[in-house]
């Protein structure tokens, strides 16, 4: 049944000053008024709002700017529940560093010998020293280890996830750290060392940096990627050739390498997990 209105009704609902819906064709039927054009004082011509308009305007929310979403800065830095390893690891650097700023000077140096992964350490006590040796920054939280530690490793855990990127980092961390203390023990052996090079100090967290640095590279778009690891590996080689802690500088090009090594592994995982996103998407779209 289609709905009518009466001509009584028709002339309570039309508002004084307005025609009515038979002398106007072009309006349709129990429809609210369409917008008219109103002269202004100044000969301008505006729409008029609707009288019968009953739908208060609804105020858009502010949007936030384009080239700002695009970047993302505020995803640059860890946080608790986007990068919860880097954030608590992160956390605990800051605590290390300001005991090693603030405390007793004798004090922190007995702990920094302690976390040494010195070849007589590692012989006597391997994990502990090689879990310690990770707790503290050389330099503190203003080096350029801390910074590229918390731009590196949010961005690694934010592709790979926190368990994959605490993998990267402590294989990386453990490697090296081996590979350059043998070296030495075996060059002590070897008498090219005096037996004083078992107690050199080694500690802080570069071995790791630089692992999770190479492996980065890989998950990056190649126009960001490979000039990434070129500039950091050319710094690394520049500082070998200043020859003034090549163990160090060595460990660190090691380090790199086994992050470039673990790319076609995260490369992996990443993909899989895209595909297994885009899964969800198809079935959520699909149920819609």
């Amino acid at each position: 049944m289609e709905r009518t209105a009466t001509a009584d009704t028709q002339a309570s609902a039309t508002p004084p000053g307005a025609t009515s819906a038979g002398e106007d064709s072009s309006l349709l039927d129990a429809m609210p008024r369409q917008r008219q054009v109103v002269e202004t004082a100044w000969g301008l011509s505006r729409p008029a709002v609707s009288v019968s308009a009953s739908t208060p305007a609804v105020p858009r929310a502010p949007r936030v700017p384009a080239a700002l979403r695009l970047l993302a800065p505020w995803r640059l830095l860890p946080t608790p529940t986007g990068t919860p390893f880097t954030f608590g690891y992160a956390t605990l650097l800051v605590v290390t560093s300001l005991i090693a700023q603030y405390a007793d000077p004798t004090l922190v140096s007995q702990l920094h010998q302690a976390s040494s992964t010195d070849v007589t350490h590692l012989l006597r006590d391997p994990f502990l020293v090689l879990v310690a040796s990770a707790l503290w920054i050389v330099g503190g939280v203003l080096s350029p280890y801390a910074f590229l530690f918390l731009l590196v490793l949010t961005a690694l855990e934010r592709r790979i996830g926190g368990v994959r990127a605490a993998g990267v980092f402590l294989t990386g961390h453990i490697l090296a750290t081996l590979a350059t203390e043998g070296t030495v023990g075996l060059a002590v052996l070897a008498g090219h060392l005096p037996d004083t090079s078992l107690h050199r100090f080694d500690y802080g967290i570069s071995f790791g940096v630089a692992a999770s640095t190479g492996a980065l590279a890989g998950l990056l778009r190649p126009w960001l990627g490979l000039p990434l690891l070129a500039l950091f590996g050319w710094t690394l080689v520049s500082d070998l050739m200043a020859f003034t802690d090549p163990m160090t500088n060595w460990g660190h090009l090691i380090a790199l390498t086994i992050g470039v090594a673990t790319w076609p592994l995260i490369r992996r995982r990443q993909r899989a997990e895209r595909l297994a996103r885009f899964g969800l998407a198809r079935v959520g779209v699909a149920r819609l």
